[in-house]
């Protein structure tokens, strides 16, 4: 992937921690377009979405440039970017936000919540946790059944879960820490 995509995909997270920096108010800083237009320049993207949103009200919703660099389709504010493995950083938000609230613990078995769901072995499947699929040590090996995922396929995300029990794993279970899609996807699954 080039340093160009990347960024762009990065890029509408920059924003929004850059808006988060800013003092929050009722209504969308003077400023904003400039601040936006600056950030788009230094990350060299055609486009870019950005919600700024406070006490649970959507301030603003607005989208800047286009879609694709060279072509004319604008960003406007229900524009979708791939974000990548950024979703790890919600998935771990939204799952403390419900730890927090008493709904899910950190360290109780995924199968409490998801009584569905399978690892290769009955044991592992008994004992991992919310904590084990999010610091990724399952046991299963760097892209493992990425493939049931991306390219984007005709797998639902429960579906992609189940397909976890027959992956074999890389290393014994809690014993690494390998970047996991497929474990996270199911910890999204209780968000």
């Amino acid at each position: 992937m080039s340093a160009r995509r990347r960024h762009a995909r990065v890029a509408g997270l920059a924003l929004v921690l850059a808006a988060l920096a800013l003092p929050v108010r009722a209504q969308a800083p003077p400023d904003l377009d400039a601040l936006v237009a600056s950030v788009m320049k230094a990350f060299e993207v055609p486009g870019v979405g950005l919600a700024i949103v406070k006490d649970g009200q959507v301030v603003v919703a607005k989208g800047y440039g286009v879609r694709r660099l060279g072509e004319p389709a604008p960003v406007d504010e229900r524009t979708l970017f791939g974000i990548a493995s950024n979703t790890k950083v919600f998935t771990a938000a939204a799952l403390g936000l419900l730890v927090e609230e008493g709904k899910v613990e950190w360290d109780a078995p995924v199968v409490r919540y998801l009584p569905w769901f399978q690892m290769w072995d009955p044991w592992v499947t008994r004992q991992i946790t919310v904590r084990d699929l999010l610091v990724h040590r399952s046991g299963l090996g760097l892209g493992a059944g990425d493939l049931l995922w991306w390219p984007p396929s005709t797998y639902q995300r429960r579906e992609i879960a189940r397909r976890l029990r027959l992956i074999p794993p890389a290393t014994s279970f809690r014993s690494a820490l390998l970047n996991r899609h497929l474990a996270a996807n199911a910890a999204r699954r209780r968000c």
